[in-house]
């Protein structure tokens, strides 16, 4: 058996896109309009993991989407926890669970899916303004 993709449904695909591709920097590897069916697929991954890519479906017909906590959650590893998350938050991305102890966070993308932010390696030192946010929302 072979992991191949996590697929998740999106209502705006320039938004997500703007989300997955410009602000967590995944890379666009393929892409499928499908006129008959009405809907677009892009698959993104980290640069050098292609074999794992999140599958955005956008279905042209306009449609709501419900329970993005059901989904449960994307979860991505990255060099700098602190720095990611003042980056995402200075991107007006709202911290639902900030980095309080230097190795866990989790923010949400614009179709509400939770995405888990985890530090690479060993979990930095506790710092402000991290170390005392409150949890907004939920994750």
């Amino acid at each position: 058996m072979k992991y191949l993709h996590t697929m998740v449904r999106v209502r705006d695909l320039d938004a997500s896109l703007k989300f997955y591709r410009d602000l967590l920097g995944l890379k666009e590897t393929r892409r499928i309009d499908n006129d008959k069916g009405r809907f677009t697929l892009v698959f993104l991954a980290p640069e050098g993991q292609e074999e794992a890519p999140v599958e955005l479906t956008y279905n042209w017909d306009p449609e709501e989407y419900t329970g993005g906590r059901n989904f449960g959650h994307l979860a991505y590893e990255v060099d700098d926890i602190y720095a990611f998350c003042q980056k995402v938050m200075d991107a007006g991305v709202t911290i639902n669970r900030p980095p309080r102890d230097g190795h866990m966070a989790f923010i949400r993308s614009p179709d509400n899916i939770s995405l888990e932010i985890l530090q690479k390696g060993q979990r930095l030192e506790p710092k402000e303004p991290w170390a005392t946010m409150p949890n907004t929302g939920e994750w």
